[in-house]
């Protein structure tokens, strides 16, 4: 297809869960990452949903109570939330545990970071994954990736075993420093070294057979 023959999108405008408690999920999308009411949509007199929309560019959210749907919905991850880069997923996996809730940690993904298993009340699972990426895919061409999720386990083995190494190089590297640095003190103080000498020969002075001539006394 022609790039000319392609229609014109705009990106997500929203997404929208079913819930079973609007005042639950509305109070856990709020603490957990921010978001709040943009809309509340009123049928018949009674409150039916909600439109959220979030301050620092997440999707917007719509919530719609329907507790049927919602049981049916539960432990599927219908969709990923973008995050700006692995700092960041960080920061919001901080913010979890210190809110109690549970989730899956930081890994590598298949390009780039993830934040899985983020469970709201419904037990919709909520995955964050970082725009940023370490693969870059080409342009016009299909990367096959086989095994997601163990081919990112086995790479981000590799990457642990490489961090470690690259601490303990490093601890050896800081350990030769000290040493060089501790020699160069003390070739630095006066004296110091033509006192270890004598030193040395005065207590070899001692290590003599009885009776020889004590050599290297001060008094002599």
């Amino acid at each position: 297809m022609a790039i000319t023959d392609v229609p014109a999108l705009a990106g997500v405008h929203h997404l929208k869960l079913p819930v079973t408690d609007l005042a639950r999920s509305l109070e856990w999308y709020r603490s957990r990452l921010g978001y709040d009411i943009q809309v509340e949509f009123v049928e018949q007199g009674t409150l039916m949903g909600y439109s959220l929309a979030h301050p620092a560019g997440g999707p917007n959210l719509g919530l719609r109570l329907d507790p049927d749907r919602a049981r049916a919905a539960a432990g599927f991850d219908y969709f990923a939330i973008g995050v700006p880069d692995k700092a960041a997923l960080d920061q919001l996996a901080r913010k979890l545990d210190d809110l109690g809730q549970a989730h899956a940690g930081v890994h590598r993904a298949s390009l780039g970071w993830i934040l899985p298993e983020v469970l709201d009340p419904d037990g919709h699972a909520l995955r964050f994954y970082s725009m940023e990426h370490h693969t870059v895919l080409q342009p016009g061409d299909t990367t096959t990736i086989h095994d997601p999720r163990e081919s990112a386990e086995r790479r981000e083995e590799a990457d642990r075993h490489a961090e470690a190494d690259r601490h303990g190089e490093g601890d050896r590297h800081a350990e030769a420093e000290r040493r060089a640095e501790a020699g160069q003190r003390e070739n630095a103080e006066p004296g110091a070294g033509r006192l270890r000498t004598l030193g040395a020969s005065f207590a070899a002075g001692f290590r003599t057979s009885p009776g020889a001539p004590v050599r290297g006394c001060l008094g002599h």
